[in-house]
């Protein structure tokens, strides 16, 4: 978790989109409820923040500020890549997988052109369409109403399809060779209906009625043509992609993403996460590959867990987050002077052949499991260039052997493929994949 596929670089990001938002019209539904959702991010996090104690995300001390971010900004929607990557990590995030409900392709792509409307316009702070009021009082608003009057908050949305959504529609020849269905990995609990997803959207945003009025409205416009498989709420980031902000921790108190790519990095951004001329069909040029893992930490047991052995596992100490024998988080690791099951030894890239991938995680609580204990963990989220030299093989490598491994179990899991960006305001989310003029 705290090393997890990266390369020799701090932790950081800067916004990816290159222009300007535009005005597009969205779609109509929902009735407004200005903000019934808003206790996932309230009093649900001080529960888990008290029933995870010391070792929540949210009970981090020092300056934790992104010096890049505004939390009141928009994020442009536009540009060769996908926003919600490379920007700068938001505080909050609600992740949504859909299946796809019909069989019409036309009504698919003005599904997606829809999106894309709606998109552009909460990206800017806007209401959907003419708004939640004012319109025909015998017709349901275009917009649902509970982000009215709230900033941006740096929202960002970002698409994506699974490998199910290419035995759809005649599109079979055209899903990526990288797109593979993850194998099961040993210790793997997936629940099925935690995994897989024909379509994602993943909405970060500073504020959490931000993320979640989002989701809640591009699952609105898309009743009857597709359906939530399921969602994830998540808060206190784990990883940052912005040169210089503090570390975030995870709920083990741990720094998390200490040697994640920085969105500045253009460099390593193109080599490890950004899809290349020639790596696969000309439709995914400019995007990436998302993994999406619930993974469930049993924190009762860690709580009950020695110091040293809590460091001895990550390889890290604990208060500053050096690695073994060094004084500074940022030294660079003497792996060897680490426990061979160390996670941040087996974790590196150089106990992987350079494997490194781009980290945007959320820790999050979902209550209790029905005994007691806390339903708390990780929503690993991990871009990179392709699955196959990326997730899988570390994967592969932390399962067999990673003393992390008593203590977590993934329990959710799902590969996307994430298309590049929406290039200017004709353009929309899928485009290049599902128009033969692309």
């Amino acid at each position: 978790m705290t090393e997890t596929g990266r390369a020799d670089a701090p932790a950081h990001s800067e916004g990816r989109p290159d222009g300007g938002p535009t005005h597009a019209e969205g779609r109509p539904g929902g009735s407004p409820s200005r903000r019934a959702l808003i206790g996932w991010g309230g009093a649900g996090l001080a529960l888990g923040a008290a029933a995870a104690g010391g070792a929540v995300a949210a009970a981090r001390t020092g300056e934790d500020t992104d010096p890049a971010a505004d939390a009141g900004t928009a994020v442009g929607f536009h540009g060769a890549h996908q926003a919600g990557i490379a920007t700068p990590v938001q505080d909050r995030l609600h992740f949504a997988a859909f299946d796809v409900k019909t069989d019409d392709r036309a009504a698919l792509v003005q599904l997606l052109k829809d999106w894309t409307a709606a998109a552009r316009r909460m990206t800017e702070g806007k209401a959907i369409g003419e708004g939640a009021y004012g319109g025909p009082a015998e017709a349901p608003p275009d917009d649902t109403g509970e982000a009215l009057g709230l900033k941006p908050s740096r929202l960002t949305l970002t698409v994506g399809f699974g490998p199910s959504f290419f035995e759809r529609f005649g599109l079979a020849g055209r899903r990526p060779a990288a797109l593979v269905d993850l194998p099961k990995f040993p210790g793997d609990n997936l629940d099925a209906a935690r995994t897989g997803g024909d379509l994602c959207v993943q909405a970060c945003a500073d504020d959490p009625q931000v993320a979640v009025h989002a989701i809640r409205n591009l699952a609105r416009i898309g009743f009857g043509k597709v359906a939530v498989r399921w969602s994830q709420l998540g808060f206190g980031k784990t990883s940052s992609t912005t040169p210089g902000a503090q570390t975030p921790r995870n709920l083990f108190g741990f720094k998390d993403g200490t040697r994640n790519i920085a969105g500045t990095e253009t460099d390593r951004l193109d080599r490890f996460v950004w899809v290349g001329d020639g790596d696969g069909p000309a439709w995914m040029t400019g995007g990436s590959y998302l993994v999406a893992r619930r993974i469930r930490m049993n924190i009762e047991i860690w709580d009950r867990t020695a110091l040293q052995e809590q460091e001895d596992v990550f390889g890290r100490d604990k208060g500053e987050g050096a690695p073994v024998g060094k004084p500074k988080e940022h030294d660079e690791p003497f792996l060897k002077a680490m426990k061979p099951t160390a996670h941040v030894r087996l974790a590196h890239p150089d106990s992987n052949d350079g494997i490194t991938v781009l980290r945007r995680g959320y820790s999050f609580t979902d209550g209790t499991d029905g005994l007691g204990r806390l339903d708390a963990g990780l929503f690993f989220l991990a871009y990179q260039r392709d699955p196959r030299t990326g997730f899988i093989p570390l994967q592969r490598r932390l399962a067999a052997s990673d003393a992390l491994n008593e203590y977590i179990q993934h329990v959710g899991s799902a590969v996307f493929a994430i298309p590049p960006g929406v290039r200017d305001a004709d353009d929309w989310w899928g485009r290049t994949l599902l128009t033969e003029e692309a």
